[in-house]
């Protein structure tokens, strides 16, 4: 007897089995330590044609003494954007739950009659979370001080970071993605522009488009047009580009069965889009400059006007984990080195700021928060034997953690007294954030909060789950392997065996 399924109804029909596998009985108490997969984990692997030697699992309750299962859970490996855990955990640590980021205005010169006889600085403290909204309210507060015209220039202070060159390009040549921006000490709107899409109702018609924010300067060139196709991955066909002008040429096709969409794109290094942005904003307020908008550093001689506190790091972290921001986690990384010295990862003290006529050379904040976040998951017993961070956003080749490291990780921030902040943060599996799709029709669903991570060959899972006997656990898997693509059926075979098997 020969039976033909398509696609879906196979998976369906695996991940049947699976649970038929998880429930059934004799499987019923937790495997040894270093024991063989869960039969419904190694079938997953087995039908996705990834071989358990290229799985590293973890899994241990957090009020256990020693894992109840473990699978080359000592080999250092890619954790993709899980590696936002230990940047979590290193923010968390040295920073506090409540730590924030200030930005400030000042002026030089004098005001008279609504017009400001010198320079406005916008000075950057870091801040990871700085969009449009909140700068918006700070030029108006401008307004409202009685500024209306500036004679001068608006010079835009980044120093609060010292930073490398950074190529977008660098990791898969789409420097245009969000995701490949890199930190900035005026970070603003993490240097996106969004472009809500609207397709037509036919073929061939042109889609309508809504960029925000303004970026003053940059001219965009839709050429996007709607498509008969069916509404599948409907982002797979649209292109952006970048020509002299600045020019950002939006070109492919949108499925008119998707409704509106938005995409977004990072046209411009973190500089000039902060220029443009103030640019346009300060021109939308109803201001005038009559110098221009460029980068500069606060002199001494200036005057603070007013000033802007970020949301505290728990707000932030909830944002990067639930959404898995890569500049976010740059950003976190570096403000961590720029809270150390460049000799001593773990000191105190911090860096000063870039002055006139400066030419020391420039620390790297990015390697010295490395170091300090590798300082930070030591110092608090975590063995990181085989940990390499580069960015801490896991949009890395190299950066590398061992299964077990990150299972000590998530027992250590259970312990800690932030712990709330660092569970609430990860998306919850089935329900939000970039875990909304899983183990959607699972009796698991809504029982783990799970941090995912893909790149070309690698998928991974970490996070907490808790069981039916109403015990949390925490839980590591990842995946290095050309068909890693496909283990997410044996992750969530993981994560549902834990469910239904955990110790009452």
């Amino acid at each position: 007897m020969q039976f033909d399924l398509s696609p879906i109804a196979f998976q369906r029909l695996l991940a049947a089995l699976a649970l038929t596998l998880v429930l059934a009985p004799g499987l019923q108490r937790p495997a040894l330590a270093d024991g063989p997969l869960p039969p419904p984990v190694a079938l997953a692997l087995g039908a996705a044609g990834i071989p358990a030697a290229a799985a590293a699992v973890w899994a241990q309750p957090v009020d256990g003494q020693q894992p109840v299962l473990t699978l080359n859970a000592a080999q250092p490996m890619n954790p993709a954007s899980v590696m936002k855990l230990v940047t979590a955990f290193a923010a968390f640590e040295r920073l506090g739950p409540a730590h924030t980021w200030r930005t400030r205005i000042a002026a030089s010169g004098t005001l008279r009659e609504g017009v400001l006889h010198g320079d406005l600085y916008l000075v950057g403290g870091a801040d990871p979370m700085l969009g449009q909204e909140r700068l918006w309210k700070l030029l108006r507060r401008l307004r409202a001080l009685g500024i209306k015209h500036i004679a001068g220039d608006i010079v835009l202070d980044a120093s609060a970071l010292r930073l490398p060159p950074h190529d977008p390009d660098a990791f898969d040549g789409r420097g245009l993605r969000p995701y490949n921006s890199g930190p900035h000490g005026l970070l603003l709107q993490y240097n996106t522009v969004l472009l809500g899409l609207f397709p037509g109702r036919a073929a061939s018609e042109p889609v309508a488009l809504a960029a925000e924010p303004p970026l003053a300067g940059v001219v965009i060139d839709n050429r996007i047009l709607t498509s008969d196709a069916p509404c599948g991955l409907w982002y797979g066909d649209l292109q952006a580009r970048l020509e002299a002008g600045p020019r950002l040429v939006l070109s492919g096709s949108l499925p008119a069965a998707c409704g509106p969409r938005t995409w977004s794109a990072a046209p411009l290094p973190p500089a000039d889009f902060g220029i443009a942005l103030v640019a346009g904003l300060w021109a939308e307020a109803g201001g005038r400059v009559d110098g221009r908008v460029r980068p500069g550093v606060l002199p001494t001689a200036s005057r603070e006007l007013l000033g802007d506190d970020s949301p505290p790091l728990a707000e932030v972290v909830r944002e990067m984990n639930k959404w898995s921001s890569n500049v976010i986690a740059r950003q976190l990384l570096a403000t961590l080195g720029a809270h150390s010295t460049i000799g001593d990862a773990e000191a105190d003290t911090t860096l000063p700021p870039a002055t006139p006529g400066d030419r020391s050379p420039v620390p790297d904040m990015v390697a010295g928060g490395a170091r300090a976040a590798v300082a930070l998951v030591a110092a608090a017993g975590i063995d990181t034997t085989g940990l390499v961070i580069e960015n801490g956003s896991g949009l890395s080749r190299i950066e590398r953690i061992r299964a077990d490291s990150l299972g000590q990780l998530l027992l250590a921030a259970w312990r800690r007294p932030w712990m709330p902040e660092f569970l609430a943060a990860l998306p919850l599996a089935g329900v939000d954030g970039t875990a909304r799709g899983r183990l959607a029709a699972s009796p698991a669903r809504g029982h783990a909060h799970i941090k995912t991570g893909t790149l070309d060959g690698v998928r991974t899972m970490a996070g907490y789950l808790l069981d039916r006997h109403g015990r949390r656990h925490a839980v590591v898997m990842m995946v290095a392997h050309p068909e890693a693509a496909s283990a997410a059926a044996a992750q969530d075979a993981l994560l549902e065996w834990l469910w239904a098997n955990g110790a009452p």
